[in-house]
């Protein structure tokens, strides 16, 4: 894909959240828009992965863990479009018997899902696990994962990326969405983070920041990056600061977008602010 062809589909991607938001009253945009270009970048230019004949043990090629699992529309949109399941199935998101539940779930079987996440922290541990028997079978892709800045207040989170390191576990590579918002606030508010870079460092990883979280040729850049850092006995980390709510003025930086549907009003001044381009579901 070329970067004006993704730069389409985030467009897309986020028409295809509000929609799914919308349709159930229920969902998290906020988080969603924010995370868009990294969910092309990372599926359109940067894994290997084979959406036809998707297995659990995803053996030789790379993985791909959201610990952040309230995100799941930006994930369920970007999956149905690069061919995992019909685009149409979108349109079940929250609903009853679908497999697109609010956070993914594994026992729908949707392809491109291969754990249960939206029990915050856990998604780096289940990784490295993944990362590790990667290595135990000569296998040489990559395993990456998303999380939540507000997500770093999980203790899990530290005792993982303290094992990660210890054990050299250098083919993950993970993403830190550095929005500065949670569901009650800042982060800076909550729960200051301080010197991210700092810690992760200290903590043994090879860290990257990236300020300019929402342009695609930036994205695509850090983690050609990242990828360049792997097999070198260091985990990679990625700070990636991004604007929740973007793409639309009004959800754009703030927390209340977090977790709230729009109305029929909010909707339409969304979708003016984004235009259709490869075709709504």
């Amino acid at each position: 894909m070329t970067i004006e062809d993704l730069k389409k589909l985030a467009t897309q991607t986020r028409r295809d959240i509000l929609r799914m938001v919308y349709n159930v009253q229920s969902g998290h945009p906020g988080g969603a828009f924010g995370a868009t270009e990294f969910f092309w970048a990372l599926y359109g230019k940067i894994m290997d992965y084979d959406p036809k004949n998707f297995t659990m043990d995803g053996k030789n090629e790379d993985l791909f863990f959201l610990s952040s699992g309230h995100l799941s529309a930006v994930w369920y949109s970007v999956l149905a479009r690069t061919g995992f399941f019909p685009v149409n199935e979108l349109d079940t998101f929250r609903k009853l018997d679908s497999r697109l539940q609010g956070h993914p779930t594994t026992h729908e079987g949707l392809p491109g899902i291969r754990i249960a996440s939206g029990s915050l922290g856990q998604g780096l541990s289940v990784a490295i696990g993944a990362a590790l028997a990667k290595k135990l079978n000569h296998d040489d892709k990559l395993v990456f994962t998303f999380h939540g800045d507000g997500e770093l207040e999980e203790g899990q989170i530290w005792e993982a990326l303290m094992y990660a390191s210890a054990k050299k576990v250098d083919n993950i590579i993970s993403t830190v969405d550095y929005n500065g918002q949670q569901i009650d606030g800042t982060t800076k508010h909550v729960l200051d983070l301080g010197d991210l870079k700092a810690k992760f460092e200290a903590f043994g990883w090879d860290t990257l920041d990236e300020p300019n979280g929402n342009n695609m040729e930036a994205v695509i850049a850090v983690l050609e990056k990242a990828k360049s850092l792997t097999g070198k006995g260091k985990p990679v980390a990625i700070l990636l600061h991004t604007q929740m709510g973007y793409g639309v003025d009004f959800m754009q930086g703030t927390h209340t977008w977090h977790g709230k549907a729009p109305n029929a009003e909010q909707l339409e001044k969304a979708f003016a602010q984004l235009p259709e381009t490869v075709g709504d579901y």
